[in-house]
């Protein structure tokens, strides 16, 4: 099941909720949980990271993810989606502008100024933008949804 056949409570879910904790499977069996952030991008769901972040590696021995989405909110702190997912790393040539369209639609409610993204906390225009991205390695986790349950969109799944 791929993004663009995600079940529309689960990507209605996923519009509304941009948190979760990200676990992969460490070399020995064990789970390596970390914090991340989500977006939908033409349908598909990605999540930034870099070439020497550990749970790259992880991914790359061992593509099976999955991902718990937070609540976002005080009158919705109960709800949670979790997706069973294989993972592509997409470190090509166009990975710095993968993380402008990912970083575009997740700071889209932070209203940037035009042409701008935030990074570290400055604005930079799309060329510095970029630039950042290569020189951080940055690469795109893209999730392939094999399964998702949980208590969202007033349904336990």
């Amino acid at each position: 099941m791929n993004g663009e056949s995600l079940d529309p409570d689960v990507a209605d879910y996923l519009d509304d909720h941009r948190a979760a904790a990200m676990i992969t499977t460490r070399p020995d069996g064990s789970s390596h949980a970390v914090r991340c952030g989500i977006a939908l991008v033409d349908g598909r769901l990605w999540s930034s990271g870099t070439r020497h972040r550990r749970r790259t590696a992880h991914l790359r021995r061992d593509p099976r993810c999955t991902l718990f989405v937070f609540g976002a909110s005080a009158d919705d702190q109960y709800s949670y989606l979790t997706l069973d997912t294989t993972v592509t790393v997409l470190d090509g040539d166009d990975a710095a502008e993968q993380n402008w369209q990912l970083f575009s639609i997740m700071q889209a409610a932070m209203d940037p100024p035009a042409g701008m993204l935030f990074w570290n906390g400055a604005p930079l225009g799309h060329d510095e933008f970029l630039q950042a991205m290569v020189q951080e390695q940055r690469l795109i986790y893209q999730f392939d949804v094999e399964r998702s349950y949980g208590l969202f969109g007033n349904a336990l799944r």
